[in-house]
């Protein structure tokens, strides 16, 4: 993650120009113990397969990986000059770690694996946007049967 002081000056203004926008503290809800809970992730490193459609600029929209997945089947369309690549390019397992799950899960550290993730475009300057998509997601991972979500933002 890029730290405000490691950006040219007049990136760091632009980016403290975006809007703050308050979320509501939700319900706290007691979770199933993680050796029986089913585990997803949620990316936003802009990653999809290779027939989807790339990400666009500024897009909130959303991707579905299947949890079996080729790695050599996923492409990332997300830019930007804030974000180092080069970790991705070696290991996917960085932005999208469903081999680090699968060993999880072999282990019985979780309860399984997810049948669908999804991925999201980071640097979004107005998140509330996302609020349609983010409670669409929710309802698919319910749908799917998943008891909790690893959030791994880029």
């Amino acid at each position: 993650m890029v730290r405000l002081s490691d950006l040219h000056p007049q990136e760091a203004k632009n980016l403290m120009s975006w809007p703050r926008v308050h979320i509501e503290r939700g319900e706290w809800i007691t979770p199933k113990p993680l050796e029986e809970s089913t585990i997803a992730l949620i990316t936003t490193a802009g990653l999809h397969r290779r027939h989807d459609p790339p990400f666009v600029a500024g897009g909130v929209d959303y991707r579905i990986i299947p949890g079996d997945v080729d790695f050599g089947d996923i492409v990332s369309s997300h830019v930007s000059a804030n974000w180092d690549r080069s970790a991705l390019a070696e290991d996917l397992n960085v932005v999208l770690p469903i081999e680090r799950l699968r060993e999880l899960a072999d282990a019985g550290e979780i309860g399984g694996v997810a049948n669908w993730h999804y991925s999201f475009m980071g640097g979004i300057p107005r998140p509330d946007r996302l609020e349609p998509y983010a409670r669409e997601v929710a309802r698919l991972l319910k749908a799917d049967g998943v008891d909790a979500a690893v959030l791994v933002p880029v």
